[in-house]
């Protein structure tokens, strides 16, 4: 009963195959949560393969309807050793996005995993079958090691709408907030800093989509006739974005900026790399805010992107002045950005540059707030000991990911300490169709699982 023992039982199954065996049935569940047709898919994953597999390592489960209407049901599972041993919540999603089934290259297929050298292609593989797999089959070695306890207590919750924007989970965890108390979070998504690089995460910059119109007139009119003396709004619309963001991507609403980053979070950046993967963009050094790496822009600062804008049909233009122009701007942005603020931030700003006349048409209902731990936290230092002892080599920490994920759910209403630890890789096509997973990554992912657990239940953090 040793360390190296369930590390080295985690890693067998890929060697043995049991990991693909069990991944490939668990892909061809066609679990779209964007697919109204695929909600009796969505019900069978969580009772036919995620229930057994649970009940047959000692977790109790109960089915959980959502409380929006057609939308996907929860599992909610626990292990209970000893109420005094700490506690660990793992979260995974169960649902995938639209299969894409004839995008797909010839020789490949959502719904049946092809194996291609070191890449196992599959819808799920890397978003999320594959990598809550990883976790729970860890998780399993780790109780098999130990001669069936692990040591600590684990609870789980999957769900199936996470690809939908997760409808009904902050409903979920504050209903059941009794079931799924813990001490921790430990949960797998999104993709690591480069796939040769160990990463954990420890939050997600907040997402808020503001839609910006500007009618000047009921139609459009002849350019030769009435260009030069009638306000053009697509002109206008160009501008008032302009006022926003120049044409560096610096952010010019003052009252959009973050607070001033805090120096656990710039250490925790410093000396990052980002980009340079296979398919990666190439980094416009002298892009965004000032004085920043790109590391620090991309995860320890706010910018506003542009997403959409038009005037007129760009495919046919005509000899015309356009009668309205549309555009929807992002604010990505970071823990301590105040969401309320925005709109009204956008507003007085807009006001003042002269373009009054735009109007601000809609914007987020249900924004995905920024959440960050401190890369100080016990928590944090506990998991970067472990990793490194795992690996021999210590993991890239990441106050929060560039993008986006439903953490404040546990963060804010669970008041959890949160711990991500991806097992994938940008390039993975994850939302496109050729989804696929690194074997090498997944073997890694493997090991580091199981050193996380095993230590779980020698060594973590003291509670409360």
């Amino acid at each position: 009963m040793s360390r190296d023992a369930a590390i080295q039982a985690s890693t067998a199954l890929i060697d043995t195959g049991a990991f693909l065996e069990e991944l490939s049935r668990r892909v061809g569940f066609r679990t779209e949560s964007q697919n109204p047709a695929s909600a009796g898919e969505l019900d069978r994953y969580l009772v036919e393969e995620m229930q057994p597999a649970l009940h047959a390592i000692g977790f109790t489960t109960e089915i959980v309807p959502n409380s929006v209407p057609n939308r996907g049901p929860f599992l909610i599972a626990q292990r209970i050793e000893d109420p005094a041993l700490p506690t660990v919540l793992i979260y995974g999603h169960g649902d995938v996005v639209h299969g894409q089934d004839a995008a797909w290259r010839e020789g490949l297929a959502p719904w049946t995993i092809t194996q291609e050298g070191e890449r196992w292609y599959g819808r799920g593989t890397a978003d999320n079958k594959g990598q809550h797999g990883v976790n729970l089959a860890a998780l399993t070695q780790v109780l098999h090691t130990r001669g069936g306890r692990l040591g600590f207590n684990a609870k789980i919750l999957l769900e199936m709408g996470e690809e939908s924007g997760s409808p009904g989970l902050a409903a979920i965890c504050q209903q059941h907030a009794a079931e799924l108390k813990a001490d921790v979070l430990i949960a797998s998504d999104g993709p690591r800093l480069s796939a040769d690089r160990a990463t954990i995460f420890l939050g997600s910059r907040g997402a808020f989509n503001v839609g910006l119109e500007y009618k000047a007139r009921e139609r459009a009119y002849h350019s030769g006739n009435w260009g030069g003396v009638i306000r053009n709004p697509g002109t206008v619309m160009a501008n008032a974005i302009a006022s926003m963001v120049d044409g560096q991507g610096r952010l010019k609403v003052e009252g959009l900026l973050p607070p001033p980053m805090p120096n656990s979070v710039r250490a925790a950046i410093a000396g990052l790399t980002v980009g340079g993967g296979e398919t990666d963009p190439a980094i416009d050094a002298d892009w965004g805010a000032e004085g920043l790496t790109p590391a620090e822009r991309l995860f320890g600062w706010n910018t506003l992107e542009v997403l959409a804008m038009g005037a007129g049909d760009p495919e046919a233009p005509m000899n015309a002045v356009p009668s309205v122009a549309k555009a929807t701007v992002q604010l990505r942005h970071v823990a301590g950005t105040d969401e309320k603020a925005i709109v009204p931030a956008i507003r007085a700003h807009l006001d003042a540059h002269g373009f009054d006349m735009v109007r601000i048409v809609d914007s987020d209902r249900e924004p995905a707030p920024a959440t960050r731990l401190d890369p100080d936290s016990p928590w944090v230092r506990w998991a970067v000991a472990s990793v490194t002892q795992t690996l021999g080599a210590p993991p890239a920490i990441l106050p929060n990911i560039g993008g986006s994920l439903p953490n404040h759910v546990f963060a804010d209403i669970l008041g959890l300490p949160t711990l991500w630890v991806p097992h994938s890789y940008a390039a993975c096509s994850q939302h496109a169709p050729d989804e696929h997973v690194l074997v090498p990554v997944m073997r890694e992912g493997l090991a580091i699982m199981a050193g996380l657990f095993w230590d779980l239940g020698e060594k973590a953090p003291h509670r409360g």
